[in-house]
């Protein structure tokens, strides 16, 4: 027992109190540079004790095995390849453990809470074979010990790619559920979404099978009208794939759901820090209020060569370059005007003149209507 000088400190506690030798052991660990506390406190005190219950932990220090399994059930559903574990402890139990450190100037032991993380994660990972990451971890493991419950935390997973859309008709954007606006509830199934006709409905369907997620939150690169084509290789977006279950699915280079496609969806490590910058070539239906002449056509050629000005109702004002105009008269007063336009250019305004300056109106010096516009091309 001479390596062990902390006999005596040790004894002066369990004269007045009676500690388990998980956390007996726990306050000198440290100082005696010992990983397993119940062998360290049963060396402090010989081994030969009668059973009383711990006066810190209520012996929840021994009888870990039922937390463990806990832990175990529910993250079976999960894919994962590092973990975290966190614990909720009753107060009480904190209060007794710095009562007994503060009384015997036990400085820089491990608190009880510090250490019952510490053997569940280390259990835990032996169970699994999976390692411990604190910092970005796959899951999220939170044991509530005196309520015998375990809540499951899962990092979300960041999906690029681009989609295509064929058919008229089809918002870019779903509509939240009725019955929680969007926070999830029984009807939606959590989705926060009840369904599914649109080109986010679309995808989140796909991805709530693919991920087994709960919900989907989207980062569009652009948007378009719900009568527009999306055509090529399709626009850019960015998916925020909350609380997934499946971590690494096989995605095909090309998707069809229907009317929408995608293509080239990959995971990612973030959302980009930066604005994505893009550019559109956008063919642009017009119609007019007088009949056309070619004279008048040409010139946009010569009208729409500069920074276009776009003004917000905010007084922010803000320039979008359009190059290479070409147009195309359908009849006596509809005509098809293809540009190449800088994301963030509004169509229809631009067609309108409204608070776009030069607008396609003030150009033609007559009054004009967009009245549907496809994205031919989306490109960076």
């Amino acid at each position: 027992m001479t390596d062990f000088q902390e006999v005596l400190p040790a004894e002066r506690i369990l004269k007045e109190y009676h500690l388990c030798d998980s956390c007996l052991g726990r306050l000198f660990s440290r100082r005696l540079k010992r990983s397993s506390t119940r062998v360290l406190g049963k060396r402090l005190t010989g081994g030969d004790r009668s059973h009383k219950r711990c006066y810190v932990c209520k012996d929840l220090s021994i009888t870990l095995e039922p937390l463990l399994q806990m832990m175990l059930e529910s993250s079976s559903g999960y894919e994962f390849k590092t973990f975290a574990v966190g614990t909720r402890i009753k107060p009480s139990i904190v209060d007794r453990d710095d009562f007994i450190r503060s009384k015997f100037k036990l400085i820089g032991t491990d608190g009880i809470k510090t250490r019952i993380t510490g053997e569940l994660a280390k259990k835990f990972s032996r169970r699994t074979g999976k390692p411990l990451d604190r910092l970005d971890p796959d899951i999220t493991l939170t044991v509530d010990t005196g309520k015998g419950l375990c809540q499951t935390y899962t990092k979300p997973i960041i999906l690029q790619g681009s989609y295509s859309k064929t058919r008229r008709g089809l918002p870019q954007k779903q509509s939240p559920c009725l019955n929680c606006a969007g926070a999830g509830c029984r009807t939606c199934k959590f989705h926060g979404i009840d369904s599914f006709e649109s080109v986010e409905g679309r995808i989140s369907q796909m991805l709530f099978s693919k991920f087994d997620c709960t919900t989907v939150k989207f980062t569009w690169i652009g948007g378009e009208d719900r009568s527009s084509l999306v055509l090529g290789a399709g626009r850019l977006f960015f998916a925020r794939i909350r609380c997934p279950a499946k971590r690494s699915p096989k995605l095909a280079r090309n998707i069809k759901l229907d009317s929408v496609e995608l293509h080239g969806c990959r995971i990612r490590g973030r959302l980009p820090k930066m604005p994505v910058r893009f550019f559109s070539t956008v063919r642009i239906r017009i119609s007019t209020k007088n009949p056309l002449t070619m004279q008048a056509l040409r010139k946009l050629k010569r009208g729409l060569v500069s920074k276009i000005a776009v003004y917000e109702e905010t007084g922010k004002r803000s320039g979008k370059s359009v190059t290479c105009v070409r147009y195309r008269k359908i009849s006596e007063r509809n005509f098809d005007l293809t540009v190449d336009a800088e994301g963030g250019l509004p169509i229809k305004r631009f067609v309108r003149g409204d608070n776009v300056q030069p607008g396609v109106s003030q150009i033609l010096g007559d009054e004009c209507t967009c009245v549907r516009f496809d994205f031919i091309k989306v490109y960076q």
